[in-house]
């Protein structure tokens, strides 16, 4: 069976040749062929329920054509002040089985703000599902609760609540910080969700709830008491963890039930249940035994003598199984170990096989990457050398390559250890909804014995990565957004310039200013839309669109965001510090501005990517060197003189190239596409008008060059000294315009002090971030180095990763930083 990279490789050439004849790819044949790798695990589901067959054919269905990425961001720290940099690595895996995924080469990452609006935007390329990033912080940033979210192309087309996204607070040290609300001051939310969705009368209902602080979106613990319509006391109950409980009762037919909450130095308030139903169906799961789960499955007021039973996990069907109602009733019995590791999805169809029930259930994942950070000592000095070592395992204790990421930090009242990892995110946070308050904690020792914390949080953030409507209806999907494979995609669209209209079938070209000579084309669709896969494309640029002038001039063009413009449901929470924080707060003001007065040149350093110089025609079958030969002073003259592959013609006052067809001895008979720059120059007037002295080099392809659905007769190139077009005047229906490429990778500057002067050195080395490695390489011992800073105090190692099996997990340790003792100072 081939992996996913090597179907992807198949495809390519096909998926390419319809890019470029500006046809929208065949998505459903990627989709297809990424599910064939999995349809060994979906046969066996699939004989399983036939008694109601349609069911999971038609959720296969749908899971064939609804490829899922998933995205988790490793952020060196929680909190930054405005002026540091955040650093980031991405890893994209695929829905089900988490493997790294290399479908998508781009991802987008944006900071948002309280009003979804975007402060800071960054396309990061990815290689074989892994890419790394980075923001530098405006100082004019305000202080408040941000969001970083990311997503990739392909992900646009399903919900935004699907995009990764963490909380992150942002410090302008400049400015006065609010002071958090005291308890209060504050107002909470609190939320009841009976399990399978309905309430209903005359069977026993456990309902699970939720009480959350409206500022900090965190868990409260409250007492509640539970009371009928006549103000009988039904019972009384109060939260597990994280504000989140549940109770059990058998609600009467008519009645309405209100529960009066309780807060600690707080007035109480009264809440409505959801109403009681008289008809319809309930479920209840529990745990028959050590291994295996029972779901009870209530009926009342409908006629219907079966049910059917689906569970399925990031899109894979696990059970597909029907029952038999009795006296209202039907039971099934579920092995543990038919579910697949992580939340499964139980899914009850009445005889019309309509979905009328559904929970959740959590099976802690035994794939776990299993990651150790040990330092080599429990204390440094300032200045000193730290050893880590570090190693990965899986369950079985074998060492196994991975890919890692490796942040180290100072510990305080802003910062602690992080709440979301890589594991936790992907069997846990991905698929559940809303924000989870300490999503570690069920990862934790304490968190896998503590099966009611789990399972209330199951019957509390309840959520599909589809809807049900969407499978039954068999409709095949269809897709705006197609993945960025190859590159990314410039989108835009060509419209009348006198009426506005869609322009459909013409032509545009898109080149970019600059020594590295690229040329993209474009047909126009029936609504005018255009897109070019650019590759390579780091970096600011101006980008130039236009269609050829010679032929049409009436065009105006535009070019879209490659950005989502929609925004998940979730809420930033309210900022406010704590008084205990203005010290640390203080503290961290002047190390930034202590590191950008010493440091700044280390801090602003970024790689040059590995990208292929030589131009999109290859090798030309002519160069020219102009300063190797006699330099005229018109253009005309250099053309003439010695480029040979090139005929200038002169009718009246304009000029035109002809370039001898070299394999057979002719001469085209329409113009080549003359290029300067890299963007195409249609008036050859221009040309001829030229300084030759601020032409370096001139290149000539003196055959016909297929580009895409286009055939150019020869290719003129010429290259300015100083890339910028010589100050050509471009047409004024072409469209010239700042763009932002893939983001260029900053590089983490460390000092290393392994000499007596370096450790001498009186430039402060105030580091908070004290070490961040996003492609952690460790030597064969495991062992990886760096050196700590001035900064006294207790620092966090994070490690997180992933194999190329889909094994994630994290891991961190503690060591103190400290003065050294005086006696050694300077020794």
């Amino acid at each position: 069976m081939q992996n996913l990279k090597q179907v992807l490789k198949v495809l390519g050439s096909e998926y390419m040749l319809q890019l470029s004849g500006g046809n929208a790819p065949k998505l459903r044949l990627i989709v297809f062929l990424y599910w064939i790798l999995f349809i060994t695990g979906t046969v066996k589901v699939a004989a399983q329920g036939n008694s109601f067959q349609s069911i999971p054919e038609a959720f296969n269905q749908h899971r064939r054509s609804s490829l899922q990425e998933k995205l988790f961001l490793h952020v060196d720290r929680p909190m930054y002040v405005s002026g540091e940099t955040m650093w980031f690595k991405v890893y994209a895996v695929d829905g089900t089985l988490h493997k790294p995924l290399g479908i998508s080469k781009i991802t987008y990452v944006e900071i948002l703000d309280t009003e979804q609006k975007p402060v800071l935007q960054g396309k990061i390329a990815m290689k074989e599902g892994i890419g790394n990033g980075s923001f530098v912080l405006p100082a004019e940033l305000s202080s408040g609760s941000y969001r970083l979210r990311a997503y990739t192309n392909w992900m646009k087309n399903f919900s935004p609540d699907f995009f990764f996204e963490q909380p992150i607070t942002i410090v302008n040290t400049f400015q006065q910080p609010s002071v958090a609300q005291s308890a209060e001051e504050q107002v909470i939310t609190v939320q009841f969700f009976p399990e399978g969705g309905n309430l209903l009368a005359g069977v026993p209902n456990k309902v699970a709830f939720k009480a959350v602080l409206n500022s900090t979106g965190k868990g409260v613990d409250f007492t509640g008491e539970l009371f009928n319509q006549n103000g009988d006391k039904i019972t009384a109950f109060a939260p597990h963890k994280f504000g989140i409980g549940h109770f059990t009762f058998i609600p009467l037919e008519g009645h309405k039930y209100t529960a009066k909450i309780k807060l600690y130095k707080a007035e109480s308030t009264t809440e409505t249940l959801p109403s009681v139903l008289n008809h319809g169906y309930s479920l209840q799961l529990e745990e028959a035994d050590n291994n295996r789960l029972k779901i009870t499955v209530s009926q009342i007021g409908v006629h219907a003598s079966q049910v059917y039973l689906l569970a399925h996990s990031r899109q894979i069907v696990a059970v597909a199984e029907a029952a038999t109602i009795e006296n209202g009733k039907a039971a099934f019995q579920i092995d543990k170990e038919s579910l697949p590791d992580g939340i499964s999805h139980f899914t009850v169809f009445n005889g019309n096989k309509q979905p009328v029930c559904e929970r959740l259930y959590f099976k802690q994942p035994s794939g776990i990457l299993q990651l150790s950070t040990m330092p080599d000592n429990a204390q440094y000095s300032t200045r000193s050398k730290v050893t880590l070592n570090i190693k990965a395992r899986e369950a079985s204790g074998e060492r196994v390559p991975a890919d890692l990421s490796l942040a180290v930090y100072r510990l305080d009242s802003l910062q602690q250890f992080p709440d979301q990892t890589i594991e936790n995110y992907l069997w846990l946070s991905s698929d559940l909804k809303g924000d989870i308050e300490n999503p570690a904690y069920y990862f934790s020792d304490a968190g896998k014995n503590d099966a009611i914390a789990v399972d209330n949080l199951m019957l509390t953030h309840g959520w599909s990565r589809f809807r049900w409507k969407d499978i039954l209806e068999n409709d095949v999907a269809t897709y705006q957004y197609t993945p960025e494979y190859n590159g990314h995609f410039i989108r835009g669209k060509i419209t009348q310039v006198s009426s506005g209209a869609p322009a459909p079938g013409v032509t545009a070209y898109l080149g970019s200013p600059g020594k590295l000579i690229r040329l993209y084309n474009s047909n126009s669709d029936a609504k005018g839309n255009i897109w070019f896969e650019v590759k390579d494309f780091f970096g600011q640029k101006d980008i130039v669109v236009q269609s050829d002038v010679t032929k049409d001039s009436t065009y105006a063009f535009e070019v879209y965001s490659p950005f989502a413009n929609e925004y998940s449901t979730r809420r930033l929470l309210s900022f406010g510090l704590t008084e205990k924080a203005a010290e640390d707060l203080t503290r961290r003001h002047i190390q930034t501005q202590t590191q950008y007065a010493y440091f700044n040149q280390h801090l602003n350093r970024l790689k040059t990517p590995g990208i292929d110089s030589i131009a999109f025609f290859g090798k030309p079958a002519e160069q020219y060197l102009l300063y190797d030969y006699k330099r005229f002073k018109v253009m005309e003259e250099v053309m003439r003189e010695y480029v040979a592959g090139v005929h200038v013609r002169k009718h009246k006052n304009d000029f035109r190239f002809r370039l001898t067809n070299r394999p057979y001895g002719t001469i085209f008979q329409g113009s080549p596409m003359v290029l300067l720059d890299g963007v195409p120059v249609f008036d050859t007037n221009k040309i001829m008008a030229l300084d030759p002295l601020k032409i370096r080099n001139l290149e000539v392809i003196t055959n016909s060059f297929f580009h895409g659905p286009l055939v150019y007769e020869g290719i003129v190139s010429y290259t300015s000294y100083t890339g910028d077009m010589a100050n050509i005047e471009l047409d004024t229906h072409s469209l010239l315009q700042a763009y932002e490429g893939l983001q260029l990778e900053r590089e983490f500057y460390a000092p290393t002090y392994d000499t007596q002067d370096l450790k001498r050195s009186r430039l402060a080395d105030f580091r908070n971030l004290m070490y961040w490695a996003p492609k952690l390489k460790v030597n064969e011992d495991g062992n990886l180095s760096f050196y700590t800073s001035d900064q006294v105090g207790t620092y966090i190692a994070v490690v997180q990763g992933i194999t190329s099996t889909g094994l994630a997990g994290s891991n961190v340790s503690t060591f103190k930083v400290e003065a050294p003792v005086a006696a050694n100072i300077g020794q």
